[in-house]
């Protein structure tokens, strides 16, 4: 991702958590060091003073590093997908939404996580006024595959276009969605993610897992049912979206 942001002419900042220290651009060491961290933290904007009291090391969710990118002047994020509603429980929302709904940050991802209730969170999206804008595509991504059904906000085919929506909702200080489908030669089509992910969710019940293991247990599970091709997606859309937001951090510097 670093290397992508570079050949658009941007510059990589990456944000995570050293021994309770928030860092706002990991060095190539460091990150070296927290990819071979035995067992990193999962830091969200709930449990980043704790992070901080306890000493710990692991990577920020998309609610920490929108927080702590906005604190420290950056405006641009790149991510794979964000975090949502979940299935079958309205109550279980990501801290991503409402950290999305307060902060004004433009947020480079393939929508939000396929194993997600997707219906609702762009409902949710729309209540809490974060406008999804679709970068040539009509359609809001469903992480793996491009379609979904559901509709964005606007449609834009350049940097250019897009700047001007963004300094236009600038002004409502919350954040907008900037979506992009996974690039055509890894996604997967929708009827053939829904079959793998309704296998994953079955298992997923019966083996009992709840809570915050779900997410991670999912993306396992359909990661060997669809024999590593959702891995390859994984990667080849963090690569895109990571370009997508290098080209506008330097188009935004260019008109500053």
């Amino acid at each position: 991702m670093s290397e992508a942001v570079r050949r658009a002419r941007g510059e990589p900042v990456i944000i995570g958590y050293l021994e309770g220290r928030a860092i706002v651009g990991l060095s190539e060491a460091q990150l070296d060091w927290l990819a071979d961290y035995s067992a990193p933290a999962k830091i969200a904007l709930h449990n980043m003073g704790i992070a901080s009291a306890m000493g710990m090391t692991g990577g920020t969710t998309v609610s920490a590093t929108v927080w702590l990118a906005h604190r420290a002047g950056i405006s641009v994020m790149a991510t794979g997908g964000i975090g949502g509603i979940h299935r079958g429980a309205l109550n279980d929302v990501s801290a991503d939404l409402p950290t999305l709904a307060q902060t004004p940050v433009l947020v480079v991802c393939s929508g939000a996580k396929v194993i997600l209730d997707l219906p609702n969170t762009r409902e949710w999206l729309e209540s809490w006024g974060i406008p999804v804008v679709g970068f040539g595509t009509d359609e809001l991504p469903g992480f793996y595959t491009p379609r979904t059904g559901l509709r964005v906000d606007a449609t834009v085919d350049s940097v250019e276009a897009l700047l001007y929506l963004w300094r236009a909702h600038q002004p409502m200080g919350r954040a907008m969605l900037v979506v992009q489908p996974p690039p055509e030669e890894f996604a997967i089509p929708p009827d053939e993610m829904d079959a793998l992910l309704q296998r994953a969710l079955h298992e997923c019940e019966q083996a009992g897992v709840r809570g915050s293991g779900i997410t991670p247990w999912l993306l396992e599970r359909l990661g060997t049912l669809s024999e590593g091709r959702t891995l390859k997606v994984n990667l080849a859309l963090l690569e895109a979206n990571a370009s997508l937001a290098g080209r506008i951090a330097y188009a935004l510097s260019e008109l500053s």
